[in-house]
């Protein structure tokens, strides 16, 4: 550690900003899961975040580039939990994701590999000591990723393995790769999705069917869809209040308090209650991107920007998904989806932004 992690510089501004996103959160769970098996969700989720903060204050107080150092550990570090997770993990509507520990805690090591990610894209690239990107460097870091995101999908969980990419994405933009090799890689999409498609497990193929038409079949794939955009449309401008929802509390939601928790939101705070959380997010978004700007260097630029790509598409995918623009996936909402592993997997990551910020005075 050194003297600047006396925490001074600690970016306050965005502890407020999660603080209003994570009590908003709270309220929802207790709303969304009022009078339910899950009514205690709310009081679990208090006690993820109180965790997760403490989490962030240690990691910001830990030197970013002692983490980077240990960046390829961390990498083969979260490869082996993968397995580990496709070996013993405890199986679960329909997939096999979490490893069980003791007092009842189940952690989604596929989260945790995030962090892994983020570091491993910015030690990458700050190692090759260019100003342009190279193809052949930009296959090296795609395939090291490749291998957590297919043993992700493997569990099966494709939602939170596409989540990987944005963070590569905006490593190598910043890096700077020839804009050819951009063009390469999308003709190389184009060919790829199609014959990726029936390759993919029949309840992902019947997601992505079920958004291009979910009338085609109400009462089964298409269900969750229709009721979220049932739900969101009846919000109006203020919404029906705290626990008054009727799509939410007469059960037509599956599992409201996590990935359609923004459907509930919509439904119970109106288009009002919406843009003063989007509000918020955009507000966090820019904090993450502020201080990637003031980074003492390409690493922890590099770090910021990657975290801020993640959070953006998970928001962007999430409430895409509950007003029907996305297909239906498992990526949470940050900081409002009820899960301990992601709360905490995001408060990790945001303790490395701060660990950049307090040290971006020092030579």
């Amino acid at each position: 550690m050194t003297r600047t992690s006396g925490m001074r510089d600690f970016d306050w501004p965005m502890l407020l900003v999660l603080l209003v996103i994570c009590a908003l959160g709270i309220l929802q769970i207790y709303s969304a899961t009022h009078d339910t098996v899950w009514q205690g969700a709310w009081w679990k989720q208090l006690l993820y975040i109180v965790s997760g903060i403490a989490l962030m204050w240690l990691i910001a107080r830990v030197d970013y580039h002692s983490l980077i150092a240990q960046a390829y550990s961390g990498y083969f570090a979260s490869i082996v939990l993968l397995l580990a997770v496709l070996l013993v993990g405890r199986h679960a509507w329909g997939s096999t994701r979490w490893i069980a520990l003791p007092a009842g805690i189940h952690l989604q090591m596929s989260e945790f590999a995030k962090f892994a990610i983020v570091l491993l894209v910015a030690r990458y690239l700050t190692d090759l000591h260019t100003d342009v990107l190279e193809l052949g460097d930009f296959l090296k870091l795609a395939g090291m990723i490749l291998v957590p995101m297919a043993l992700i999908a493997k569990e099966p969980d494709l939602g939170t393995a596409l989540t990987y990419i944005p963070i590569l994405a905006i490593g190598v933009l910043l890096a700077g790769m020839r804009w050819k090799y951009w063009a390469a890689i999308g003709v190389v999409a184009l060919i790829v999705i199609p014959v990726t498609f029936p390759r993919l497990q029949p309840y992902q193929r019947a997601r992505i069917v079920s958004f291009l038409d979910p009338e085609r079949d109400p009462q089964g794939t298409g269900y969750q869809q229709i009721q979220s955009e049932i739900a969101v449309g009846a919000g109006g401008t203020w919404g029906k209040g705290v626990t008054k929802g009727s799509q939410t509390q007469l059960r037509f939601l599956p599992v409201p308090h996590t990935d359609f928790i923004f459907s509930t939101f919509a439904e119970e705070h109106g288009f009002i209650g919406v843009m003063f959380v989007l509000t918020f997010y955009f507000i966090l978004l820019m904090q993450v991107v502020q201080n990637g700007q003031t980074a003492p260097d390409r690493a922890g630029m590099y770090i910021c920007m990657g975290v801020a790509a993640l959070l953006l598409f998970h928001i962007l995918v999430n409430v895409g998904m509950v007003i029907g623009k996305m297909p239906v996936t498992g990526i949470p909402l940050p900081l409002m989806s009820y899960g301990g592993s992601s709360v905490w997997s995001i408060f990790l990551m945001l303790g490395l932004v701060n660990s950049v910020r307090v040290r971006r005075f020092v030579n």
